[in-house]
């Protein structure tokens, strides 16, 4: 089986070449970069399965590349994972908005970190319990070529989104909590963080524009897919 491809940029190198230990370790290939700069670049050329970024870094910030990263259409459903001493809750929030998949305060647990990585590659290794076609209004969720249309017009979404809605799809009408939701979209136990769900959530409505009404909050307990549409 070929070894899935890993890019890891931070400016500090003892933090890069610890992480690739780690990953390595686990069978993972691994390519690092101290310089953000250089990083867009390289990651065009490698195509990574998925991408380990600093925020705080010199001329180009993690956020700013993972902007970029996500404006690519070669890059933009590559998972990426924040690595990063900004670990206020605010920080964790933008990071997600952006488009990262997951977020790891420094300093970290190696142990955590491949474990999150490897959530991800099971998650997005996991068939889709449907890859038909899917619509709930002006929604429309084709599983077999994983796209999203909205009024007939495609839009980007993350791998993470991706999931996200067509469970909400499949179920629509169902509560789902967010526990529920991090078990089954991130593969995560129920303690991790449930803010995750709600950033989440937040960015796909912005996505689904005039039919995000159709996505539910629950106060206190999760989300649903409405039977009917509600009003602005």
């Amino acid at each position: 089986m070929e070894k899935k491809k890993i890019l890891v940029v931070d400016d500090e190198p003892d933090v890069t070449a610890l992480v690739a230990y780690h990953l390595k370790a686990r069978g993972f290939a691994v390519e690092v970069l101290n310089d953000a700069t250089a990083s867009i670049t390289k990651a065009r050329h490698y195509l990574p399965d998925l991408i380990i970024l600093d925020i705080m870094m010199p001329d180009l910030s993690g956020l700013q590349v993972c902007r970029i990263l996500r404006s690519d259409p070669k890059l933009a459903r590559v998972p990426v994972i924040f690595l990063t001493a900004k670990a206020e809750p605010h920080d964790r929030i933008e990071g997600l908005e952006i488009g990262a998949d997951d977020y790891i305060s420094k300093p970290f647990s190696n142990k955590e970190l491949v474990l999150r990585v490897e959530s991800i590659f099971r998650r997005l290794a996991t068939p889709p319990p449907n890859t038909g076609r899917l619509q709930v209004g002006g929604i429309v969720l084709d599983g077999e070529t994983h796209q999203v249309t909205v009024h007939n017009q495609p839009i980007e979404l993350t791998a993470t989104e991706f999931k996200l809605l067509r469970l909400l799809m499949e179920r629509q009408g169902r509560v789902q909590t967010r526990d529920h939701l991090l078990v089954n979209v991130w593969n995560y136990s129920a303690d991790i963080e449930t803010r995750t769900v709600d950033t989440h959530v937040r960015r796909l409505r912005e996505k689904l524009g005039d039919e995000a009404n159709w996505i539910e909050t629950i106060r206190g307990v999760g989300y649903r897919m409405a039977d009917k549409k509600m009003s602005a």
